[in-house]
């Protein structure tokens, strides 16, 4: 969440980054979060103001008891007593103001960086790059959802029948050809010094409100009420929670971590041609990486996990592009997102598969992760950021689609080694 240092020193700076998110009620929502931490402030000095005065008291009560003025101690008693009960009252007004003041600011999404394009939605964003390989099908090219049924390698009917739609059940080389993309992006996210977690898939409320989906995406999150826990939509919930309430050593960042988990949304209000196959699914495998990092440092961060991603899409040879996303295209908590998309040759369309974000103190606030500077021992909020590296389905979308042939679906160069065989076809391993 945004700090109150922020909000106060910089009110129209806020109020402007948030009108470039299209929050609506920027304005309104930041005078009032003003004007009830005034009410708290003022309550604060009139409570410390209180308790001082009741200090000088008390010191009085026990010289007039020592020289007999009984009548007097006592009447100083009873004002002390009155002042107990005002400091009740003031202790539960500060209280409530302090616990709506964080409530507000938990419905207030984070400002972007001035580098982010004004814009309201997709059509907006800017393509900052392209690259990889031009692909060239045969004229009978097939979408993926067909070519997962001719080859017999996903099934989405039978994950219907198991559970529902957008839960599909991969089979045989399509299932080896998933097992295979985990490993590849775990072993180079290794190799870029990421140490692997294996988080939990479920976190609690805690965890939901400090990366910022709770309150924001309480509604696409699948919820398990009677153990109020959440199914993840992603590693980044648990893996950067792991640093709530944590103070780091500032030679201890940056910290860079990675893991591979099962995603599940909801994905309510999802429909048509845009979510066929494996556009877009409930429950799917991705590999995110995660970075702790000082503010000095974040942005070099951000452009090493940028070069990360890319790096995976060139290895894979498929065509991608890069988009610095709009303000009115962005999430809840980031100040600056950067997609990645795969061109789908069968379906004549972009695909997104990487979000790689920056959230600047946003997410540490809400999880008071901080680092303690080596220079003065002082503490401050740390930098979170991160990215899929990547998200599975519309990889094996895009490469079952870009690198279909007569013959059967080449497989990439570089996951030839972990799948064990360099064709998906009829053929049996």
């Amino acid at each position: 969440m945004l700090t109150l240092k922020l909000i106060t020193e910089q009110t129209e700076k806020v109020i402007k980054g948030l009108e470039k998110k299209h929050f609506n009620g920027a304005q309104e929502a930041i005078e009032k979060v003003i004007a009830t931490d005034k009410i708290r402030r003022e309550a604060q000095t009139k409570l410390d103001q209180n308790l001082s005065e009741s200090k000088k008291m008390a010191a009085q009560i026990g010289a007039l008891m020592k020289a007999g003025n009984k009548d007097e101690a006592e009447a100083v008693k009873a004002q002390v007593a009155q002042l107990k009960e005002v400091n009740k009252a003031l202790e539960a007004e500060m209280d409530a103001a302090q616990k709506s003041v964080i409530e507000q600011l938990c419905a207030i999404p984070n400002i972007p960086y001035d580098i982010v394009p004004e814009g309201v939605g997709a059509e907006d964003n800017v393509v900052v790059k392209t690259g990889g390989m031009e692909t060239e099908l045969p004229k009978d090219a097939l979408p993926h959802w067909e070519l997962a049924k001719k080859y017999d390698l996903i099934d989405f009917d039978l994950g219907v029948k198991i559970t529902g739609a957008g839960f599909p059940v991969y089979k045989g080389k399509g299932a080896r050809l998933q097992r295979a993309l985990i490993n590849f992006f775990l072993d180079e996210a290794r190799k870029s010094g990421y140490t692997e977690i294996m988080p939990p898939t479920v976190v609690n409320q805690a965890s939901g409100y400090g990366t910022g989906q709770l309150p924001d995406k309480e509604g696409q999150m699948y919820h398990c009420n009677l153990d109020d826990l959440y199914l993840i939509p992603t590693a980044e919930v648990p893996v950067t929670n792991i640093y709530r309430d944590v103070i780091i050593d500032e030679k201890d960042l940056p910290i860079k971590n990675c893991a591979y988990t099962q995603c599940f949304r909801r994905e309510a209000g999802s429909y048509g041609k845009d979510v066929r196959g494996l556009n877009r699914l409930h429950e799917f495998s991705k590999v995110e990486i995660v970075r702790i990092d000082t503010p000095e440092h974040s942005e070099q961060s951000h452009q090493e996990m940028l070069a990360h991603v890319e790096g995976l899409l060139q290895k894979l040879e498929l065509p991608y592009r890069i988009l610095r996303l709009c303000g009115g295209d962005m999430s809840f908590t980031s100040s600056v997102c950067y997609d990645f998309e795969v061109y789908s040759e069968a379906q004549k369309r972009w695909l997104e598969v990487s979000s790689v974000s920056n959230f600047d103190t946003y997410q540490a606030n809400r999880l008071k992760c901080r680092y303690r500077k080596a220079e003065d021992k002082k503490t401050e909020l740390c930098h979170t950021l991160n990215g899929s590296a990547l998200a599975l389905p519309r990889i094996v979308a895009a490469i079952m689609e870009n690198f279909q042939t007569p013959e059967g679906i080449r497989i990439p160069k570089c996951l030839v080694p972990y799948c064990g065989f360099e064709m998906l076809d009829e053929k049996p391993f």
